[in-house]
């Protein structure tokens, strides 16, 4: 991979994190179109790396939300913001499990399969359809009346559910976990502002895992992102993947307010097509 494929999916990565569009199917459909071939482990530590860059952009975006979230719970307030955090731990439980019982299954999906990223992205389109006609539409017909409610415990660990069969490629992770809170009656805003939230530490706890492999690699392992990839094309992809993550988050964080979706939906039937044929 040389710094201009590294650039253009890094682009790709921070613009489709946000947008509920799927940026894992998005990474592995560029892929295709670049002529990149890579290891599968390698494939999915790239992408990693790029989502941890869209997280730390969804940090400084949502910083006037994420430090008071952190000073209350690394104090121990126990106010609003401590069991905030609390149900983004609990949202976690899913996909934490997941990655650690699934993880060569899920990386064996990072293969360049057009197949299931044409129908995950045909099952996103779905989601956000039937989200927008049973919720968002009455809602914005009479935007007088409550807009939804806050999340509960048990809709934050329902979220984390969708976010944990989010890590199909091609199944929207932001295009789910809003949805899903839709769908549960949550505030569009406040669902919208969780679901960005609730991605920061199972990205930053895989990246981390990733940067140790790649430092100090096991005697044995498969070959690590740095080889097939290497370091400069990494930053490269790296730096872009934050930089258009900033502009989405604030784009997306609109479209939500306006209840604009699901003209998502029909781009992924497009895309999903467009998959599924070629």
């Amino acid at each position: 991979m040389d710094w201009l494929d590294a650039l253009w999916l890094g682009i790709i990565q921070g613009l489709s994190e946000y947008l509920p569009i799927s940026s894992s199917g998005h990474l592995e459909i560029f892929k295709q179109v670049l002529g990149l071939q890579l290891d599968p482990e390698a494939s999915l530590e790239f992408s990693v790396m790029l989502h941890v860059a869209t997280v730390l952009s969804t940090i400084v975006i949502l910083w006037r939300e994420f430090w008071p979230l952190c000073k209350s719970f690394f104090t121990f307030r126990r106010d609003d913001n401590f069991y905030y955090v609390c149900k983004i731990l609990i949202s976690c439980i899913p996909v934490g499990i997941v990655g650690v019982c699934f993880k060569k299954q899920i990386s064996s999906l990072f293969e360049g399969n057009l197949t299931i990223v044409g129908v995950c992205l045909l099952v996103t389109a779905v989601l956000l359809s039937f989200a927008y006609f049973t919720r968002t539409r009455k809602a914005l017909r009479n935007p007088t009346a409550p807009q939804g409610r806050d999340i509960s415990w048990t809709d934050a660990f329902v979220i984390g559910l969708g976010q944990a069969i989010a890590v199909l490629p091609g199944l929207s992770r932001s295009g789910t976990t809003i949805a899903t809170g839709i769908l549960l009656g949550d505030n569009r805003e406040k669902v919208a502002r969780f679901s960005f939230l609730m991605v920061i530490i199972p990205i930053l706890g895989e990246g981390l895992l990733d940067i140790k492999d790649m430092l100090f690699p096991d005697a044995g392992a498969a070959v690590s992102t740095s080889g097939d990839v290497g370091v400069f094309p990494l930053l490269i992809g790296f730096f872009a993947s934050f930089t258009v993550g900033c502009i989405a988050c604030k784009w997306m964080l609109d479209i939500v307010k306006q209840g604009k979706l699901v003209w998502f939906a029909v781009y992924c039937v497009a895309a999903g097509i467009l998959c599924l044929c070629f």
